[in-house]
Formats: structure tokens, sequence, C-alpha cells
């Protein structure tokens, strides 16, 4: 019988390389993926390229744990699971240097970090869940131990798309609504092996248009990721609506809602994901295109990002900008041009400040 210490060596040998063969075909492809440029002062250059060779492709949500990135890849798996396929994450150095990866099942799409833990929330099948198959799986990220949750659909046979954590509460995007009044954003509770929801906010609530003042209906058909703002709002983004929805003391009884329409030179333009820039000195923003296979990272200097500025990016217009929070403009920094062998122009999706942290390696 060979030794635990031979197999081990063994293992780490074959992942190394892998590691290594990773790390080739990264600057093998950067150059072929970089059809981007950025405004002055900022810089765009590729973090990590996933073409040809690949086991994973269509990168998505980022989320970082210490110092490290994490990255969604959708493998272009059906939105909705009843492909069967499967989503992978893989994990980064801050300097893009391939660290590990797991699978979980369905089509990824949120991820986070619990603040304080090393719990990883993955959502999958943001379209449905017809097969009922586990579409919230959290990760032990120091043992990769998973378990899984099956969150029923609030919506008419919809998914769920983003989770954000807020004073001890987890708050959820019910996505892909079948029409009519159904929640959008949903409070979850863990109970044992099952899960509870709790409407926050309806498609059809009322709000205030914030350029205006004015009370408005919403019309949200297509909610989609969500954050918190630094005044400790959520920011909810409907993305084929062009609009955020901002909510004030959520789930209380004094919750208000904004609505901001976003636009670019005038136009309605849809936004996949908006972050608020760190006040760390050190950050940088990373951007996912899901039509170059590429997550990119975007500098500022010599001052670098002023802190709490919004930044969003757009999946249709292949831009990212600065965000106007009182109009909805969305002021272009990154620009892209179509691909000359597929004409698409990049799709942003996920947006992420990185921070470095001191106390860790």
């Amino acid at each position: 019988m060979r030794s635990r210490k031979t197999l081990f060596s063994k293992t780490r040998l074959l992942f190394a390389a892998f590691s290594l063969l990773l790390c080739s075909l990264a600057l093998s492809g950067s150059a072929a993926a970089q059809l981007v440029a950025a405004q002055h002062p900022y810089t765009i250059t590729p973090f990590v390229h996933s073409g040809t060779g690949f086991p994973f492709s269509a990168p998505d949500s980022i989320v970082q744990w210490r110092n490290r990135v994490l990255v969604g890849y959708g493998n272009g798996v059906a939105k909705d699971g009843t492909d069967g396929k499967s989503s992978t994450i893989v994990q980064y150095s801050l300097s893009g240097t391939f660290q590990r990866m797991f699978s979980v099942l369905g089509h990824n799409d949120g991820l986070r970090i619990r603040p304080g833990t090393n719990e990883l929330w993955a959502l999958q099948n943001e379209d449905g869940n017809p097969n009922n198959e586990p579409n919230l799986v959290i990760f032990d990220l120091e043992t990769l131990a998973r378990t899984p949750y099956v969150i029923p659909s609030v919506n008419g046979g919809g998914g769920y798309d983003d989770v954000v954590f807020k004073d001890d509460q987890v708050f959820i995007t019910a996505s892909n609504p079948s029409g009519g009044h159904f929640p959008v954003l949903v409070r979850l509770t863990l109970a044992g092996s099952s899960v509870i929801t709790e409407t926050v906010l309806n498609n059809d609530a009322s709000a205030t248009d914030i350029p205006t003042g004015n009370s408005v209906t919403l019309n949200l058909t297509d909610p989609d990721s969500l954050t918190i703002d630094p005044r400790g709002n959520l920011v909810l983004d409907s993305q084929g609506d062009s609009e955020l929805v901002f909510i004030r003391h959520p789930s209380l009884n004094n919750q208000v809602v904004g609505r901001l329409n976003i636009t670019v030179n005038g136009t309605a333009t849809t936004v996949d994901d908006t972050t608020f820039a760190s006040s760390s000195r050190r950050s940088f923003l990373l951007a996912a295109d899901i039509n170059g296979n590429t997550v990119y990272r975007i500098d500022s200097s010599p001052f670098g990002f002023e802190p709490g500025v919004a930044y969003s990016d757009s999946d249709t217009t292949g831009i990212i900008g600065v965000l106007d929070l009182d109009n909805g403009v969305l002021t272009p920094i990154v620009t892209s041009t179509p691909d000359p062998k597929t004409n698409k122009l990049s799709s942003f999706r996920g947006l992420l400040f990185v921070a470095p942290q001191e106390d860790d390696d």
C-alpha cells in the first residue's frame, strides 16, 4: 500500500502542474481578450482569463475572502439548471494566481461571504428550479464542506439571484417573476435543513422617484443583483428595467423605497452590478466580462478611488462607469469594442472593489 505521504506528494505535484498550466493559458490568452479601453486616470488590465483549454468559462460573481478572490463561472449552464450541469468556483490570489477550484450543481450567479465567517453562500438557478434541486449551497472555505438548501419559489416559479447580509439578517433577490403581484426581495431565515422567506418588497410597491421626489409605482420585471450602499440601504438592481431600487430600513415599519432610472447619454441602459469604492487607498476594482471570459482589474492613479463613489457596469452596452446617485447618469470610465471574431461587446457582470488586508497572507 502506498503511504499517505507519497500520495499527498503526488497530489501536490499534480495540483502544481495544473496551476502552472492555467497560468500559462491565462498569459497566452490575455492579449486576445483585451478589447477594452479605460479613460484617464483609470487603467484596465486582465486579472485572469479563461479562454480555450480551460475547464471553466463565463465569469460572473466575484467575492473577496481574506486576501483571496473567488469567481463564479457559469460555464454556459442553463439558468434554471435543467441541463444537470455544474458551475465552477475558482479561488485566486490578489495577483490573479490560480489557487483552487470546486464545483456546484446548477447555474451559479450570486456569491457572498457571510461577514465574520468562512461561509461562502452560493445561489444557483436564478431563472427557476423545476427539478427542486438545492439552489443555495453554503461552503465552509476552510474545509470545502457544503450544506445544501432548497428555497421554494415565491414569485410564480422564478429563482433567486443575489444575497446580502445586514444586521445579522439575510436578504435575497427573487428573480425572474412570472408577472402580477409577487415578491422581488425577501428576508431569509435558516431553520434546520429548511428555509423561511418573508416578503420585503413586491414588484409593484410604491416608491419615490429620487431625482424628482414624485411618488411612483414600481413595475420590476427583472430583479437581479443586490448590494448595500455606504448609508446602509439595500440596493436592488432591476436589470432589464434599467433601474436601481434603494430600500432604507428593510423589513421595518418605517421602510422607505426610492427608485433611480439609469441612463447613458440620455438613453436608458441595463445595469448588471453596482459597487461602492472602498476607503482603502490600496483597493482596486474587478469586473467580470462574461463574453470575453476575462476578469479585468481597474486602477485609478495617482490618488486612488474616492471612497463611497458608486460604480456600475452594463451587460448590454459594454461599459463600466461612475454612477451619479442624484440623477442616475452613468458616465463611462471603461468602454469596449466588438470582438472581431464574434462581433460582441464586452458583457460586464460581477463588479467588486478589493481591499488587501494587512492581517492576512
